[in-house]
């Protein structure tokens, strides 16, 4: 094929673990759920007003004590549409750099394409900013180490917004792979399913697009020059200069979902195919993506395979992973199940050909021998874990960012913790366009 270049009463603790869930998401909230006091209050710039920063401005602002102090984006009309939803009196700009350097700025939102991530965040950060930075959290895993550095030479606080591991979902999920509710991990399943235009990239381009409306050269930045494409422009997610794909785009918020949930550093082989089966536009990057990882045995858990994949035309639309072990199955989406049944070695239809004599002598011996496997046989269970619809992931995501700004100490889900997912997602558009499986080094995070 030519590739582009390119528990006993386990039913009642989940209702418990919901509420304390909630408790936790009030506690949050600003000392308690009392309103903050003014030296509490944090005051962020959005960097990139599309459709992830406007729905990352709106969520953070839903967040006792948070104030906007700016957007920047480099499309005239979104500049204005920032105005209509904020005030007349918001400050708008096509320059990220007059927000970051704004004293009055205590915390910036990075939702640019992906090629300026990492540039925007080492110098918000420089600037004594904190930063939430979209996922992923860079384009080209060259440029982790420096995202890396400037956070710990900063003492700044960076979330990249993957909003998994804010989700109470994800918690308790997490806390029965612990328990070993489900035995010994050996395989994960993820994917997300999707049939719509907008879910494809195939984004609504305004009629009033051209050289006077965007700053196509900022744009541009390090990426190859060219003319003005508006294509190019408002659906950068189909073009290798500017996104990551998607591997970037949502194989990444599988993975830091399942690096979370196991307490996995990451794969150690990486393997990938798809292509474009339906969305034959001008878009250069697949619309069908899968691939394939190999997980090492760690002390926190027995080496298992992945596999995720994503497709832009199925019908069935919906997200997920499926994580199947031992003793047990568990689905994590926006509900958790668990399917859990006793662990059973039937040897009686194997032998159904025998003897009728023989066969009842061979089931005795093998009863005496394992009687934990006759013993008490425990029928299939399921259990469900369903949120409340106010526990939306990613406004729980902004709280635990806030917080983390408020009390000074590192986000979970830092720059280490953000590039152990998206270095494996970048591998894997290594290994597609390459047509090659890649070695991945998961605790040095570097290419093999």
């Amino acid at each position: 094929m030519t590739k582009s270049n390119e528990g006993p009463t386990r039913r009642a603790f989940l209702k418990t673990t919901a509420a304390s869930a909630v408790l936790a998401s009030a506690a949050g909230q600003g000392r308690g759920g009392q309103r903050p006091s003014p030296s509490d209050r944090i005051r962020v710039a959005t960097v990139g007003f599309g459709q992830q920063g406007r729905t990352n401005t709106r969520n953070a602002l839903q967040a006792p004590g948070i104030e906007l102090a700016g957007v920047a984006d480099l499309y005239e009309g979104r500049r204005e549409r920032a105005q209509e939803l904020f005030g007349k009196s918001t400050m708008v700009t096509p320059d990220y750099r007059e927000l970051i350097h704004r004293s009055d700025v205590d915390a910036v939102i990075v939702a640019t394409s992906d090629h300026w991530h990492a540039r925007i965040c080492v110098e918000a950060m420089e600037a004594g900013r904190d930063v939430y930075c979209e996922k992923p959290m860079v384009q080209t895993l060259e440029e982790g180490a420096s995202v890396i550095e400037a956070e710990r030479r900063t003492g700044r606080v960076l979330q990249v917004g993957s909003q998994r591991t804010s989700s109470p979902v994800s918690a308790k999920a997490r806390e029965l792979v612990r328990s070993g509710a489900i035995g010994e991990l050996i395989q994960v399943e993820g994917w997300y399913r999707r049939s719509s235009s907008n879910g494809a990239w195939q984004y609504v381009v305004p009629p009033d697009a051209s050289p006077d409306t965007v700053d196509w050269k900022r744009f541009l930045g390090r990426a190859p020059k060219r003319p003005f494409d508006p294509e190019r422009f408002f659906r950068w997610r189909n073009y290798w200069d500017y996104g990551t794909g998607i591997p970037g785009d949502l194989f990444v918020h599988l993975l830091t979902g399942i690096h979370f949930i196991t307490d996995s550093l990451g794969p150690e082989r990486i393997s990938a195919d798809g292509g474009l089966r339906f969305w034959r536009d001008h878009r250069e990057v697949p619309d069908l993506m899968m691939g394939l990882y190999r997980y090492p045995k760690t002390d926190k858990h027995q080496a298992f395979n992945l596999s995720l994949s994503v497709n832009f035309t199925d019908l069935e639309e919906n997200s997920g992973l499926r994580f199947v072990g031992s003793e047990g199955t568990m689905n994590v989406g926006r509900t958790l199940s668990l399917v859990k049944r006793r662990r059973l070695y039937d040897i009686e239809p194997s032998i159904s050909t025998f003897p009728q004599e023989m066969q009842n002598r061979l089931v005795d011996e093998y009863r005496k021998e394992h009687p934990e496997f006759y013993d008490e046989l425990q029928p299939e269970k399921v259990e469900t874990l369903v949120l409340p619809e106010a526990m939306r992931r990613s406004t729980l995501h902004f709280e635990t960012f806030f917080e983390a700004v408020r009390s000074r100490k590192p986000a979970l889900q830092n720059s280490v913790f953000g590039f152990r997912a998206a270095g494996p997602a970048i591998a894997t558009n290594i290994a597609f366009r390459e047509d090659r499986i890649v070695g991945w080094d998961p605790e040095a995070m570097r290419l093999l």
